[in-house]
């Protein structure tokens, strides 16, 4: 017999708290796909599951409560030296617990399998891409108890965002929140990590334990809940089952190359293999090499595969993950240009229609070749290395003491925790241009830190609690700093009408505004570069298909009409910048520029798709140069024309002419160091919006982002240059949530971490060798011992002689 512990209004609250339906019984896994965490970990062996209301009109929770035998509880509480009264009993629910408000932004789904029952399965949103928890019902549970559970979850997500009773919603209306499309990843529990508890649980006793035994050296990186780095093989993955062909859109013989990770080269492993595309489905395409003894690798292509072209050596250079998250790459060598360009044409093709879900016959020309000439090599100069151009001096020693705080409003002023106890984690960073101070967004609180004369940072004050004027406790989803760094202007989650103006000397919300009622605010930027260090009081958003002023000093709707630009088609504008004149670049998820002289008429200048989705945008403060964000790669474009009517004009100022689009240089990692990087941490690429480093007297020399734990630099001049690999790169242990330059400056860099807020020297990133992108953390910080350590294991220029190596 299983009973629920005793925790009174603990567990349901006031009447209003009540359950609306409820699975009792199940097991509860956390499932991370992508993760160097592990696979898969049990939560709760025994479990149920319910949707209950909350105190607020039009709020659910989806709660998960451990299950308890009888007189365990009372057990577990004695082995734990609790007393199951007061406080501690609140630490037990804590514990026992797991509670999730029920929006679509979960993805709740429902999956029946033959093997394991009905699993419901939502997105853990605090965790990394891809994970999942997952519910795995107890075969005592019906088809229809699961069914009506989904039917109440879909009730609860539809009035959570329309505000509404579900009586008032079509079949239509709620098939919106039907995300069968995203696939449940199988639980593995026999896989699971070996994440122990301090303390010895029932479930550790149990005879028909999941897990196995922990042995000491893990448990105790477990306790810091710091993984254990698992090795991955140097070799090839075994090829698996490719789908059937529909059509055949290239079929080349090539060499094929595998980069070993020891030797830091491609060493050959078929002198003749058949490099196929194909078209598999609505969308799909596959790339199979084989040759006629073996297969050697399958792939789907998309823009994972991280491709680069190079006509210099005949070589087409790309990455395979495997199903455990490891990364490798390959090189294939073609016999010569014409069968290089035949299989580019066919692969851009297959690229290009998976991203767009467009047919490539549907483009021009002209547009052809500016995709692929993206994807190729600018230039590879076989040159030896030179040094580094930067003075040789030593950098300023970095303050290893954690900046943050937890941010409560009672904290002592010696009171520094890097680990806050909360489960929220930094997400937001806004650096200030007027005063030397940084912002950094926790949950519904905000982190206020000085920058020191020593270019190091120091906890200033904390603004605990962001509300609307009306008292509403809200985390915002973007932030700007605006009115020379006095105010602040919020967006606030599922209210994309409205915005939020913070005073931050009073460290409060003081004005809400309300944008337009039918047209959303999707993102927001200055009225010009270095507007906040003005007193300019308006400045620019986008909706979906619009681009507009806002002006907060109008009654009422503060869009300006007069200075609006709707599209009758929905464009997908993503992201919003601004040149020092005021000139406006806008990018979309469909993934072209569109650059404007002012607001209110047609763009001057349309730089077409290569396909991935923009996420952020950047321009230098002339507007010579534009910066977009894809999730695997970043696209420089140079706006200055160079030739024509209009020589030395910018784009934002005058048309291209139709043959002289600017053509993007692709800013991506190399491939071997994609496959080191996911090697080292289980993750592909995903960069964080990149920026230029600006101030009002300096000019743009380097660019920022991150991906995962890796902060990556780029030196301007080598990349214009034509440098293979003209990046730098830090390591650190936990994921980069955000990061910017020092206003003024291209040494300091401002990263925040999930619990921590550093001020890092330029000086101290590194050239992307094996070693640099380990990690010089020991086993905790993820890196392995006993790997070769040679001088050349970080080599990645591809010289005409060592491009490959053979055995």
């Amino acid at each position: 017999m299983f009973v629920l512990r005793n925790v009174g209004k603990l567990l349901f609250g006031s009447s209003n708290q009540e359950s609306m339906i409820e699975l009792p019984q199940g097991q509860l896994f956390l499932v991370r796909p992508l993760s160097p965490k592990g696979y898969s970990e049990l939560i709760f062996k025994d479990s149920s599951i319910r949707i209950r209301r909350t105190a607020q009109d039009f709020q659910y929770q989806l709660v998960v409560q451990r299950v308890y035998e009888e007189g365990e509880a009372e057990l577990l509480a004695e082995e734990e030296g609790e007393d199951i009264d007061g406080d501690a009993e609140s630490l037990a629910v804590e514990r026992d617990e797991k509670t999730f408000l029920l929006d679509e932004a979960l993805h709740f789904r429902v999956e029946n399998r033959e093997s394991s029952g009905r699993v419901l399965a939502w997105r853990d949103l605090s965790g990394d891409a891809g994970d999942v928890y997952e519910f795995v019902c107890d075969n005592t549970i019906t088809k229809a108890q699961v069914e009506q559970f989904e039917l109440v979850a879909r009730h609860c997500q539809y009035e959570r965002k329309y505000r509404k009773p579900y009586t008032t919603a079509s079949d239509d209306d709620l098939a919106q929140f039907d995300f069968v499309d995203q696939p449940i990843p199988q639980a593995s529990p026999i896989h699971s990590p070996t994440l122990a508890r301090s303390l010895g649980s029932p479930d550790s006793m149990s005879p028909n334990r999941l897990t196995s035994p922990t042995p000491k050296r893990e448990k105790a990186f477990a306790l810091d809940e710091t993984p254990v780095k698992k090795e991955r093989s140097n070799r090839p993955p075994t090829p698996t089952s490719h789908p059937e062909a529909r059509e055949i859109l290239a079929a080349e013989v090539a060499e094929l190359h595998f980069f070993d990770f020891p030797s830091g080269a491609f060493v050959l492993q078929d002198a003749s293999v058949t490099a196929t595309v194909t078209e598999t489905g609505n969308w799909q395409y596959w790339l199979q090499i084989g040759s006629a003894d073996r297969d050697w690798l399958g792939v789907a292509v998309t823009a994972d595969l991280n491709p680069v072209f190079n006509f210099e050596f005949l070589s087409f250079i790309f990455n395979q993950f495997a199903e455990d998250g490891s990364a490798y790459s390959w090189l294939l060598r073609f016999k010569d240009q014409p069968a290089l360009e035949r299989f580019q044409e066919g692969f851009l093709q297959a690229l290009w229609e998976q991203l767009n879900e467009m047919k490539w016959s549907k483009i021009k020309d002209k547009d052809r070749d500016y995709v692929a000439d993206a994807f190729n090599e600018l230039t590879m100069e076989d040159v030896p290395e030179e040094e580094e151009e930067e003075e040789e001096e030593e950098p300023e020693e970095e303050d290893e003491g954690p900046a943050s705080e937890h941010y409560d409003s009672d904290e002592e002023e010696d009171d520094v925790d890097a680990k806050p106890k909360d489960t929220d984690v930094n997400k937001q960073l806004a650096v200030g241009y007027k005063h030397d101070r940084s912002f950094v967004v926790r949950g519904s609180k905000i982190g206020v830190f000085k920058h020191t004369p020593n270019n190091h940072l120091e906890f200033s004050t904390n603004i605990s609690k962001v509300q609307t004027p009306d008292g509403q406790l809200f985390s915002p989803k973007k932030v700007m700093l605006h009115n020379e760094d006095r105010n602040m202007i919020l967006q606030k989650d599922n209210d994309p009408n409205r915005l939020y103006r913070m005073d931050l000397e009073y460290g409060k919300v003081v004005d809400e505004w309300k944008v337009h009622d039918d047209i959303p605010v999707v993102t927001f930027a200055p009225e010009n570069k270095f507007a906040q260090m003005t007193h300019e009081p308006t400045f620019l958003g986008v909706s979906h298909n619009a681009l507009y002023r806002v002006d907060p000093r109008m009654s009422g709707s503060k869009l300006v009409d007069s200075q609006l630009k709707q599209y009758a088609s929905k464009n997908d504008f993503s992201a919003i910048a601004t040149t020092g004149k005021g000139h406006i670049a806008v990018a979309s998820n469909k993934g072209d520029v569109r650059l404007f002289d002012r607001l209110g008429i047609n763009a001057k200048t349309h730089i077409p798709a290569l396909g991935e989705a923009i996420i952020g945008l950047d321009v230098s403060a002339d507007g010579r140069w534009v910066l977009a964000t894809c999730r695997t790669y970043l696209l420089l474009i140079d706006a200055l024309q160079k030739s024509g009517k209009n020589e030395g004009k910018l784009g934002f100022e005058k048309s291209f002419a139709a043959d002289q689009k600017p053509q993007p240089r692709r800013l991506a990692l190399t491939p071997e160091h994609v496959a080191q990087f996911a090697y080292e941490t289980g993750k592909g690429v995903n960069f964080t919006p990149a920026k230029f480093n600006t101030g009002e007297d300096s000019d743009e020399t380097s660019i920022i982002t991150a991906t995962g734990p890796y902060i990556v630099e780029w030196s301007l001049k080598k990349v214009l240059g034509g440098k293979k690999a003209p990046y730098m790169i830090k390591r650190y242990t936990d994921d980069v949530k955000a990061d910017d330059f020092k206003f003024g400056s291209d040494k300091n860099v401002i990263v925040a971490l999930p619990h921590e807020v550093n001020m890092v020297d330029r000086a101290r990133l590194k050239k992307p060798t094996r070693e640099s992108i380990a990690g010089d953390f020991g086993v905790s910080g993820g890196r392995t011992p006993g790997r070769l350590s040679t001088r050349d294991s970080g080599r990645y220029k591809l010289g005409r002689d060592d491009v490959v190596k053979e055995y």
